[in-house]
């Protein structure tokens, strides 16, 4: 089994989470690339083994309108950062891919400048699509040329022509000889040439072992991408689509359908080519931001993390940040984020430990990377499914309801099961398995034999120890706008009495929340709306400045 077939991603967008200008004024190189180094360690510890960062070299603004192959974007650093960066990522563990941008280059790279001066003489004029000087552009070339997506600032590469392949295939052997990455990730996979993706595979084979090549492709038959001829895998939007509409609309049969569909394909079966699974990325809104309900935020990365596939995670969407798209910009989707804002998140964001937890389970489980799958129950708000290999069965449920259910799961009599997310232990009887899910949550039951992978580090996710800090969210979807009186359970639990020398920086989440609560309730009473609004506050800085706006 290849590497990328256990994988956990973790996807950067460096220009983004740096602080990169826009725009590129191609001057001396600022290191930025070293001030992500902290993430690294980040992305070990959330239980992720490989990254996709991208794209990083030099271009004129997003960085997917490349101007030089060979070079790193001079916003984040030079090619010694990038190696640097690669071996750190080597050193904790993670496999690295890069963006591959090969469909399309900016204009200022050096063939279409060339070709800009010297026009019909341009020894470069057929290295890009549809060159007509008898046309014009808004930039006045006094020519015209195929581009993407009716963008002219992104100029169309020919892919069929030889020197093109040979200049990209050399600029990649440079990459995996200079930066000895892992893989690529090919931008705008479902326009490149079919027979450029067929001459990558060789390259692929020959450069390095287990060299991966991903390809972005929105729509389509994957099956015409991924096989033993061009790609390993690709994007699966598809998936992406069904995990957010399915639990906004209580809908899991389109779950359910997505997955089967895609198995049916012949897609991420058992020793067979998987895709590349992700709530949100670089190009589409949060997850956060587009569940409905917040809560739905726990039952979609179960699924993200169990299902069929290599699941990834969008840097930030672990700490449960927001990100709207806007008309004409990308910028909210890919924010300055400082790792230092989110210290210990890990233990104190219960998003962020849920995803920790997953990644370690993910690893952990063979049946979970490289299982068979079959569904065992399907409502609109209930999805139950079973990934087995060799002798372990791990059965995962999930419920968009906002109440707990009580589940009948056909289970092997007499079979002990952990449920790795709480510790609890149940025996299959009379060849049902019989348990509770509570509302927006989810469980996965490791079959006996697996015991280790319920430690108490990992199961530490939906122990009593933060079960607190996920009940903001139960709370969140109960309560609604309508003014609904939340359960007994769901309240807040009165603080600990804090030592007079305690600072609020040096409290916890749930501390500062209850201080919060202590407060209101000093100035009137305390209603259901404003106990909410508490909840939803996980973020310790904003906390420490609510508490404090008291005084």
């Amino acid at each position: 089994m290849a590497w990328y077939d256990s994988a956990v991603f973790y996807h950067i967008y460096p220009l983004g989470l740096s602080g990169a200008p826009k725009k590129n004024d191609y001057g001396e190189p600022v290191h930025r690339l070293n001030t992500l180094l902290p993430w690294i360690e980040h992305i070990h510890d959330l239980g992720c083994n490989a990254l996709y960062i991208g794209p990083l070299f030099e271009s004129v603004g997003h960085g997917y309108e490349t101007t030089d192959y060979r070079k790193v974007d001079s916003r984040l650093g030079t090619n010694e950062d990038l190696k640097s960066f690669v071996a750190e990522c080597h050193r904790q563990g993670i496999h690295v891919i890069l963006d591959g941008v090969f469909n399309h280059v900016g204009r200022d790279f050096f063939a279409f400048k060339d070709l800009k001066q010297k026009r019909e003489g341009s020894p470069y004029r057929d290295w890009f699509c549809n060159v007509n000087f008898q046309g014009d552009n808004e930039y006045n070339d006094g020519f015209s040329y195929e581009n993407w997506g009716g963008y002219n600032l992104l100029v169309k590469l020919n892919q069929k022509n030889g020197d093109v392949q040979n200049y990209l295939c050399d600029s990649i052997r440079m990459w995996v000889e200079e930066f000895d990455i892992d893989g690529l990730r090919l931008d705008a996979a479902d326009v490149l040439d079919f027979g450029f993706m067929q001459t990558l595979r060789r390259l692929a084979d020959e450069i390095k072992p287990e060299f991966w090549l991903m390809g972005e492709v929105i729509h389509g038959d994957y099956t015409r991408w991924v096989n033993d001829s061009t790609l390993h895998s690709v994007t699966d939007y598809n998936l992406h689509k069904a995990l957010y509409s399915g639990h906004n609309d209580h809908n899991y049969f389109e779950i359910a359908h997505t997955v089967k569909r895609i198995y049916d394909m012949g897609m991420n079966r058992s020793g067979g080519m998987k895709l590349y699974s992700f709530a949100d990325n670089h190009d589409v809104e949060r997850i956060y931001t587009k569940l409905q309900e917040k809560g739905h935020f726990v039952p979609v990365h179960i699924l993200l993390y169990t299902l069929p596939g290599i699941p990834s995670v969008y840097y930030g969407s672990e700490f449960g940040i927001e990100g709207r798209k806007e008309q004409w910009s990308d910028d909210s989707l890919r924010p300055v984020l400082n790792l230092e804002d989110f210290k210990d998140a890990i233990k104190n964001n219960p998003y962020t430990g849920l995803i920790a937890a997953l990644g370690r389970i993910r690893q952990s489980v063979p049946a979970l990377f490289d299982g068979d799958y079959r569904e065992l129950q399907l409502t609109n708000r209930q999805f139950v499914f079973v990934r087995t290999k060799d002798d372990q069965n791990v059965i995962v449920a999930v419920n968009n309801d906002a109440n707990p259910v009580d589940l009948c799961i056909p289970a092997d009599d007499n079979r002990r099961y952990i449920g790795v997310l709480t510790g609890r232990e149940l025996v299959a009887e009379n060849n049902r398995l019989n348990c509770t899910i509570p509302g927006n949550s989810g469980e996965i039951w490791i079959s006996e034999g697996t015991e280790q992978f319920a430690s108490e580090e990992t199961v530490a996710v939906l122990t009593e120890e933060t079960k607190a800090d996920l009940k903001q969210e139960k709370k969140a979807d109960l309560e609604g706008d309508s003014g609904t009186v939340l359960p007994a359970d769901l309240t807040i639990p009165e603080a600990e009495k804090m030592p007079d020398n305690r600072s609020y920086e040096e409290m916890t989440v749930e501390e500062l929340q209850n201080a919060i609560l202590e407060k209101l309730a000093k100035n009137g009473p305390v209603t259901d709306r404003m106990r909410q609004d508490v909840a939803d506050n996980i973020w310790h800085d904003s906390l420490v400045t609510w508490v404090r706006s008291f005084q």
